[in-house]
């Protein structure tokens, strides 16, 4: 039976604290419908996609038919990694400036993280341009970036998580809470491949955004602590964009997000075009191994049907 779609409409308000933590299944329902959003009740097969079920999660959209293609365990709250910063990268987009020019601080330097951690390389004193530091937070997944643009935007990186989970709960991502502006792991920081969904649906409505994700790699250009204009370059995460797998020949990625810790596993959300330019969201998350995800992530586009209307 299928279980997930869409119905036209506009008007809807975003969920209140109060329905939050009292979930009404049949209000949240009603007001996602409302705000023309695939709606996933239940798990939802694909013809042409194997399940795989260890995985901890996945789901499939179609934007232009407002449907729930493929979802599984799509409401489980999960870790989601570095996936956390296109919440970050939104919320950049929408509170500030993007040719602004940000200071980095001793929290966001690099070496004020763990040698595991993905790192750009910024240093205290360097000045970067929010925008290059959207580049860097977006392609290669720099945490130290992450960090820069929550204290730039929200005055503190705890104000900004705040903001976060504020913005979570106005695009009605109820199963979702941030404790940071990177992903790296805290219990308390979760999500679902569901409101996964709902926040890069917002995303992508920013050319910024979409502009960012979609490059091959991305050049920035900053000043050094010496006054010294400096060049960095940054290429994807994401195997796709480097050509390391193959891209099924009906679709075309167009950019997304790629997330990985020890707890979460490998993650990956994407956007894509089938052949007729129509957009879709796709997401795997808890891949036990990186082969795994890109296996499992292809099986899943490659079932989008070709060309639909």
């Amino acid at each position: 039976m299928f279980t997930g779609g869409c119905i036209g409409g506009k008007g809807a308000t975003p969920v209140t604290a109060y329905e939050l933590k009292n979930y009404n299944q049949d209000l949240y329902q009603g007001k996602l419908y409302a705000e023309e959003l695939c709606v996933a009740q239940n798990d939802v097969a694909l013809e042409g996609y194997t399940e795989d079920t260890e995985l901890h999660s996945a789901a499939l959209f179609d934007l232009t038919g407002e449907r729930v293609l493929y979802s599984y365990k799509a409401h489980e709250r999960l870790y989601p990694a570095s996936t956390t910063k296109i919440m970050t990268a939104l919320l950049a987009i929408e509170n500030a400036n993007l040719d602004d020019q940000v200071t980095i601080s001793g929290n966001a330097d690099a070496s004020s993280f763990s040698a595991d951690a993905q790192v750009c390389g910024l240093v205290k004193g360097e000045v970067w341009t929010l925008r290059d530091l959207l580049g860097a937070l977006l392609l290669y997944s720099g945490n130290d970036a992450a960090t820069a643009i929550a204290e730039y935007v929200g005055g503190s990186e705890e104000a900004f998580v705040n903001m976060m989970n504020r913005r979570a709960q106005e695009l009605m991502a109820n199963g979702t809470h941030f404790m940071n502006p990177h992903g790296l792991h805290d219990d308390n920081h979760y999500t679902t491949a569901y409101d996964l969904y709902l926040i890069f649906n917002e995303c992508i409505k920013h050319e910024d955004f979409v502009n960012i994700i979609q490059s091959e790699a991305y050049t920035a250009y900053y000043t050094d602590v010496d006054g010294n204009s400096q060049e960095a370059l940054f290429t994807p995460t994401n195997l796709y964009a480097q050509g390391e797998v193959d891209v099924p020949e009906n679709v075309t990625i167009v950019g997304g997000k790629t997330g990985t810790t020890d707890e979460a596993g490998y993650c990956l959300i994407l956007m894509e075009k089938d052949s007729s330019d129509n957009p879709y969201i796709s997401i795997v998350m808890g891949a036990s191994e990186k082969p795994v995800l890109y296996e499992d992530m292809t099986s899943l586009i490659e079932a989008i049907p070709s060309g639909q209307q």
